[in-house]
């Protein structure tokens, strides 16, 4: 007996659209591609996708990719073409308290239910980006590397990053100091160092090690903070 789950292994020679094809061609559609962005940020929500494209995929979309393949100019042309020619699709954002209360991978298993029941038809095949997502309705198989074999999940990894940088660029007007328009959340260098100059603010996951290093005050030499007021609560 096979251990779950399946570590399905398609070589990305074999073309991005062939999972889906052979699920399409033994009546097992529709098939939605479910992903994730943000899922290594300090700060932010976590932003799930879901999306169904059909056995048949628009021209137009003929250059979907994986979103971390893609160049920002190419994701932007990408979103709306995707929400215009997709069959289906649905995006769901976690903010981070509840990141914080649940723990990332919680979360974002329940986003991908989430995603998956916000869609506008129910799926008859769910392919999710790299492990098992318990709970869905439908049939579904945990892709190694999905984004990058499976047009429907390159197409919800596009969406949920697209969304994603779009709401970390507004909030970097609502929450000045940190840089969420440039590095999005993510620990680099810039924000590490705004964090401890600043305090962690009610946007950043307090729960991640070097976000309760920075509230402890442990570089600054300072004492615990508490979290910058956020002037519009998401």
């Amino acid at each position: 007996m096979g251990s779950w789950p399946p570590r399905a292994v398609i070589r990305r020679s074999a073309g991005l659209r062939a999972m889906e094809s052979a699920l399409y061609r033994r009546g097992l559609g529709p098939v939605a591609g479910v992903d994730e962005a943000g899922r290594g940020a300090c700060a932010g929500p976590l932003l799930v996708a879901a999306c169904v494209l059909g056995p048949r995929v628009h021209p137009r979309l003929a250059g979907l990719d994986d979103s971390k393949r893609l160049t920002e100019r190419k994701r932007d042309e990408l979103f709306p073409l995707i929400q215009r020619y997709a069959e289906a699709w649905s995006v769901v954002e976690i903010p981070a308290a509840e990141v914080d209360l649940r723990g990332v991978h919680v979360a974002n298993i329940e986003g991908m239910r989430r995603a998956v029941a916000g869609l506008d038809l129910s799926p008859g095949y769910v392919l999710t980006d790299g492990f098992r997502v318990p709970g869905l309705p439908s049939a579904s198989l945990p892709v190694i590397g999905g984004d990058a074999t499976a047009a429907c999940i390159a197409a919800a990894s596009v969406l949920a990053k697209v969304t994603r940088d779009r709401i970390m660029v507004e909030m970097d007007g609502q929450v000045p100091g940190y840089g969420f328009a440039v590095h999005k959340g993510y620990g680099t260098a810039a924000h590490t160092a705004a964090m401890h100059r600043l305090g962690p603010s009610a946007e950043h996951r307090w729960s991640y090690a070097n976000v309760a290093l920075a509230a402890a005050g442990d570089v600054a030499g300072r004492g615990p903070v508490a979290p910058a007021v956020v002037e519009s609560a998401r």
